[in-house]
């Protein structure tokens, strides 16, 4: 990792800035590979399954023989795991269920929204170097107390055929309807236009490789909304004199390891913590199954010296960080400040692991600066809100005048005289 001492605010853009490629290439790329779900469906998919994934598939949906296969396959252990992070996840989500309530804006006239469940979801759930079960549960799970009716599930298969065995008994525990083994642009492309086998959704949810994220973001002009613009994972770790080296370290390489494109990111006040944590990421990083992704990941990885709290903040709002872990002595204070991030672990007890497997709080968060217009999926994300209204006689006397006079400054006179013939016809 390199450092950087006491930045100036004029140099802070630039280091802060997260790598840019030339995205041209791919986006040419996906468009192709969508332009041919869209005119051929399945026959495409199993076509680019058998490119990308090297598997000739014949039925693209999990069998119920599949399911029953892979509950035997999961360790009992696993199971239990997995279903006591399912239990906080659900309660954690189920706390934000939105309350409606019908307002009386003014004399007859009332207001209200409801919240209403979107029909059918699609989740992509990556089978790469990591089969992120626990991504399953974290966007199957609020889902489901949302009410959504149909949630499709695409994922890579392996050479085999079959899908991981954890995602199908992650899947089953969560609620989810139907899946499919089917992985990358294809999968995106499957769900946004709707295949012989694949039901079109409203809406896709889930993370995965620039190929996925550039899918996304393509069916998102016209056909198909997503849950937010996404890039490589990243961490933010604030440290003082008082954090704990071998923890730091260890929240450092937990993001590395996701991928080479990873983003780590240390920002202290003491340069006596950044000798500390850097030997102990050597240390563990030679200890690590996955050493030669996270080293690369913390090659372009930085370490940012900063002289008081006010700096520290100032960076961690500018860089708005997907994931942000506050490991010093004042971290209740300094979590007052923040301002932008995806999600924020607290104290020396709290690493960014709990929240992607079982604290409850959903890790599916916006990365590449994007949290500084979005949030993370959440039980709202799953749900639309319809405004209503009713206006009686006694309403369309009080705000009737007010409609007349605006519509008409506007030069919209149908919308004016909609207001003046009720309000001719109640006079009357």
């Amino acid at each position: 990792m390199k450092i950087y001492r006491f930045p100036t605010e004029q140099e802070l853009p630039q280091l802060l800035k997260r790598p840019v490629r030339d995205a041209s290439q791919l986006n040419a790329t996906v468009a192709s590979v969508l332009a041919d779900i869209k005119a051929q469906g399945d026959v495409a998919v199993r076509m680019y399954e058998e490119k990308f994934d090297h598997v000739r598939l014949q039925n693209l949906a999990v069998t119920e023989a599949e399911m029953q296969e892979a509950e035997q396959l999961v360790s009992n252990e696993l199971k239990q795991a997995m279903q006591q992070a399912h239990r906080n996840i659900e309660k954690f989500h189920a706390s934000q269920k939105f309350q409606s309530e019908h307002i009386r804006v003014t004399d007859g006239v009332e207001c209200w929204q409801q919240s209403v469940p979107i029909q059918k979801v699609g989740l992509y759930i990556p089978g790469g170097t990591a089969p992120l079960f626990s991504t399953v549960l974290m966007l199957a799970t609020p889902a489901k107390i949302a009410g959504c009716e149909e949630i499709v599930l695409c994922t890579p298969p392996a050479k085999d055929g079959k899908v991981n065995p954890a995602i199908l008994v992650a899947a089953c525990i969560a609620g989810v309807n139907r899946i499919f083994k089917i992985g990358g642009v294809q999968a995106i492309g499957a769900m946004a236009y709707g295949t012989e086998s694949v039901p079109k959704v409203y809406k896709i949810f889930g993370p995965g490789n620039q190929f996925v994220m550039c899918a996304k973001q393509q069916v998102s002009l016209h056909d198909v909304a997503i849950d937010m613009p996404a890039g490589p994972s990243e961490v933010e770790v604030l440290a003082d004199d008082t954090s704990n080296p071998a923890f730091v370290a260890a929240d450092l390489l937990s993001q590395a390891e996701h991928g080479v494109d990873s983003q780590v990111l240390l920002v202290t006040k003491s340069e006596q913590i950044i000798e500390k944590v850097q030997r102990e990421v050597e240390r563990q990083l030679a200890l690590l199954p996955r050493n030669e992704i996270a080293a690369q990941a913390l090659e372009h990885s930085k370490i940012l010296l900063v002289r008081d709290d006010e700096e520290m903040m100032a960076v961690t709002n500018q860089y708005a960080p997907e994931h942000l872990i506050i490991e010093t002595q004042n971290y209740m204070e300094l979590a007052q400040r923040v301002v932008n991030a995806g999600s924020v672990f607290l104290g020396s007890l709290t690493p960014e692991s709990a929240g992607d497997y079982a604290s409850g709080t959903n890790h599916t968060l916006p990365t590449n600066g994007y949290a500084v217009a979005y949030n993370g999926v959440n039980l709202d994300s799953y749900n639309r809100k319809i405004t209503f209204q009713h206006i009686t006689a006694e309403g369309v006397r009080s705000i009737g005048r007010t409609v007349e006079l605006m519509a008409e400054a506007e030069g919209l006179d149908a919308h004016k005289n909609a207001m003046s013939v009720r309000m001719e016809t109640i006079d009357a």
